[in-house]
């Protein structure tokens, strides 16, 4: 635990969420360049590859704090990163640039998004999450995720809406915002990696993931002894920290690779990636942490559990009804985030 007066501590969390988002870049250009090798489409590494990559700091966070009994944190980092990922990124990402969806993103991967979030709920329900029941969830991540796997390589899967402008790229892939990008097998811009794309050498990415991981694994750590320390000493709540400095912090990362996708037109990516996390962290993370040591929460868990579900119901149907997320409807959602947050703080809720 981080000892040291709040000034330091803060400091801490503001330092590693830094670590955090570098070290989750590391791995996710690395790992995105690998993917393309094999030929996966780009929606197909949103809602896994590039999920996975940007939800580690939530799978570090979440585990380190299960390791270290502090339940409240390790699952409100994840109920709220997903809330964070929903309602906030998602509508900043809108306010941004309006957003298309693609039909099997709404109706295949918006049902898993909402069953995920029941599935957190009623495994929360009695206060604990068992070994046996983060198995289960494990397994239907596993399952899930081999599905998208199998069929990433359909063309329909990276296609952009039909009147969705896509950015253009000259040779050298740097797209006609300025950001560069790792490009695909038809020359065609894919997701940008202009963090690593201009070190070159044998063995770059395994090197990179490896650096990467390092980084999280270090930030993680300080970064729930910080936090831990800080809702202490202030007379916070365990669940309300974790639900949200903690959970924004972890969620940086999908936050930087979702707007930058979105500049570049790559709405597959930038959406892919929001739900794939949001279906990751439920099943796989939470799954994970609970397997390896049993989770213990309190009453607020079903309360902030509750809003993700309506979260995700109003989400998918907004995306559903009109295959777009407009800047109205993204900054309703950004705002209701803020209110939670401000009213989290103030000890009204949670």
């Amino acid at each position: 635990m981080i000892q040291g007066s709040p000034v330091v501590q803060i400091g801490v969390i503001v330092a590693t969420v830094l670590g955090l988002w570098v070290g989750a870049r590391l791995l996710v250009d690395s790992v995105v360049r690998l993917a393309r090798r094999v030929g996966l489409s780009e929606l197909t590494i949103g809602l896994t590859i590039v999920a996975a990559g940007t939800s580690t700091p939530e799978l570090i966070v979440s585990t380190d704090a299960a390791l270290g009994g502090f339940g409240d944190i390790a699952v409100g980092n994840i109920v709220g990163s997903n809330i964070y990922n929903l309602a906030f990124i998602l509508g900043v990402v809108s306010l941004v640039r309006v957003i298309p969806i693609e039909r099997s993103l709404v109706h295949r991967d918006g049902v898993a998004l909402v069953a995920s979030a029941l599935l957190g709920g009623a495994v929360l329900l009695d206060g604990t999450v068992s070994r046996l029941e983060g198995v289960v969830l494990v397994g239907l991540f596993a399952f899930y995720t081999a599905y998208l796997l199998r069929t990433g390589g359909e063309p329909s899967d990276g296609e952009p809406p039909s009147g969705t402008p896509t950015a253009r790229t000259d040779r050298t892939g740097v797209s006609a915002a300025g950001e560069e990008s790792e490009a695909g097998a038809d020359g065609t811009q894919a997701i940008p990696t202009a963090l690593t794309e201009r070190v070159a050498f044998r063995g770059r990415d395994v090197l990179l993931v490896t650096v990467g991981l390092l980084i999280v694994l270090v930030s993680g750590d300080l970064l729930v002894g910080a936090a831990t320390s800080l809702a202490r000493g202030a007379g916070i709540s365990e669940w309300v920290i974790g639900g949200t400095i903690v959970a924004a912090g972890t969620s940086t990362p999908e936050f930087a690779v979702s707007l930058v996708a979105m500049r570049t037109g790559r709405i597959g990516v930038s959406v892919g990636n929001v739900v794939g996390s949001n279906v990751f962290n439920i099943l796989g993370i939470l799954g994970f942490a609970a397997a390896l040591r049993p989770l213990s929460v309190g009453p607020a868990a079903l309360e902030t559990t509750a809003w993700l579900l309506g979260i995700s119901v109003l989400m998918v149907a907004a995306l559903w009804t009109g295959r777009k997320l407009s800047r109205l409807e993204g900054g309703l959602f950004a705002l209701s985030e803020s209110v939670r947050w401000i009213l989290g703080l103030l000890g009204l809720v949670g």
